[in-house]
């Protein structure tokens, strides 16, 4: 589902196609930048992974991800926000989350990207489980990622 710059789907995509229809619509941007995620084949704690099932609360996420969206904007003077998330089951190496921010310099698609990332991976209501050789488990936001998105505050 589309919304305000946001979409969470269980389809693939491309990151190179959504780059491209990003700058194409952008090109009086002076900068832009982008952060692609894509799945690991093994988890923080170096144990092997062959899948990982993303859920989320479609209401609860299109809401949360608008405001995000527009908090961003109201922070950096951008010109376009682009957010492309996966939900459903992914294999190593799979795309899962896609950002780029367009200004008219770099500095500021340069933090919002960050801004945003950092947002996504410890308040976004999408939740993941690793499964590997030795089962399934939930992943918890890490400190480290508390902390990061911790400077925006």
């Amino acid at each position: 589902m589309m919304v305000s710059g946001a979409r969470v789907q269980a389809e693939p995509f491309d990151p190179s196609v959504e780059l491209k229809a990003f700058s194409a619509r952008n090109v009086k941007s002076g900068g832009i930048a982008t952060f692609i995620g894509q799945m690991r084949d093994t988890s923080a704690d170096g144990e092997t992974i062959n899948a990982m099932t993303l859920e989320h609360y479609p209401a609860m996420a299109d809401v949360q991800l608008a405001e995000l969206i527009a908090e961003a904007k109201q922070r950096w003077p951008l010109d376009d926000v682009r957010i492309v998330h996966r939900v459903g089951t992914l294999k190593p190496g799979d795309p899962i989350v896609f950002v780029a921010t367009a200004s008219a310099h770099r500095e500021a698609a340069f933090h919002a990207c960050e801004f945003l990332m950092d947002w996504l991976k410890t308040k976004a209501p999408i939740w993941k489980k690793e499964s590997g050789a030795t089962g399934a488990a939930w992943v918890e936001a890490k400190t480290d990622d508390d902390r990061r998105a911790g400077r925006w505050r």
